[in-house]
């Protein structure tokens, strides 16, 4: 291929990429390592009370932000370094919490704390999702043909719902006197709150992820089922091996590439959980590293946000995302490498 043919084809993607992808990038990281804040000055302000004899007036040094021709406050930006990592990682505490000992203490650090959920919330439902994406395959591709598109339907219908929109339901179902809450209380004979206690708020967020990603582990599953070598399995049953022998040493191989494709997507979209906090309204017991995100983002009381914190969060967050990326990743390049 000629280079410039090869330029008019690559050129707009490289373009796109930069423009989204590349440029965000870097003015995050910009505003990770500056600080940006109203620029203030102190004036003399004349406060005069009514008296009996005439007007008492006094006065006192006041702060008001500078304001530009046109009104609006006028800002400085200032290079800070690390010290906005500093802030949100917060090392001094941390210290201290491990010199004491004191898990309780280190889950008092707002960003830990975050990463010690997000962390448990991707690890322990990878591979939940797998597995049961793996078993709704499975049996969708030995059910009988005449009912495999409506069982395949009924299976995506977790996957088509809106994240927060299904977050929220299953919210609603629990919450109060909601359906399964009262299924609950009348099987169990006592009263449950499921809202009550991060734990089972945890759980059932756990619950909700596999519940709605699953669909997507099970559709690449099936489309994998459908180029299994069946000249590999029928040699397999007449060798003798069982069901799961079959699953393991011949099934399972062939959808390796599968599985290495969903962990990678699942580990990038989970460390990111952000959905689960805002449909529980889980942010008053356990909160996510992008929550944590958001929150520096919020107003304060003065009106400003701290966007430096939040870029430097944001930062943490790839970085973390990149980590988690690295053992899968390493395993493709040794396979790829080997072959």
């Amino acid at each position: 291929m000629k280079k410039k043919t090869f330029a008019i084809f690559v050129g707009p993607s490289v373009f796109m990429m930069v423009l989204f992808i590349a440029a965000p990038l870097l003015s995050i990281l910009w505003l990770s390592v500056h600080v940006t804040q109203p620029v203030y000055e102190q004036v003399e302000v004349e406060i005069c009370t009514p008296g009996l004899l005439g007007s008492v007036c006094s006065t006192e040094l006041k702060t008001r932000p500078l304001l530009d021709e046109s009104g609006r406050i006028l800002t400085q930006t200032t290079f800070v370094g690390l010290q906005s990592y500093r802030n949100v990682i917060e090392p001094e505490k941390l210290r201290s919490a491990i010199a004491n000992g004191s898990w309780r203490e280190l889950m008092n650090i707002r960003f830990w704390s975050a990463l010690r959920f997000t962390l448990v919330f991707t690890i322990l439902t990878l591979p939940l999702v797998l597995g049961t994406g793996l078993l709704i395959a499975l049996a969708v591709n030995n059910t009988l043909q005449r009912i495999k598109g409506p069982v395949i339907f009924v299976s995506l219908l977790p996957f088509i719902i809106t994240p927060v929109i299904g977050a929220l339901s299953i919210r609603w179902l629990f919450i109060g006197d909601g359906i399964l809450t009262a299924g609950l209380e009348w099987w169990l004979d006592r009263d449950i709150a499921m809202f009550a206690q991060a734990w089972t708020i945890e759980l059932m967020m756990y619950m909700y992820r596999v519940w709605h990603v699953a669909p997507f582990a099970f559709v690449v599953f099936y489309a994998g089922l459908q180029t299994v070598n069946n000249d590999a399995v029928e040699a397999a049953i007449i060798d003798g091996a069982s069901r799961w022998q079959r699953l393991r040493y011949v099934i399972i191989p062939h959808l390796m590439p599968l599985v290495i494709f969903l962990t990678l997507i699942h580990l990038m979209d989970a460390y990111r959980v952000f959905e689960e906090i805002v449909g529980f309204s889980a942010s008053a017991y356990v909160i996510s590293l992008q929550w944590l995100t958001y929150e520096f983002l919020l107003q304060d009381g003065t009106g400003a946000r701290a966007i430096s914190r939040a870029s430097a969060s944001a930062i943490l967050t790839m970085i973390g995302v990149a980590v988690l990326l690295g053992l899968p990743l390493r395993r493709v390049w040794r396979e790829r490498k080997g072959s």
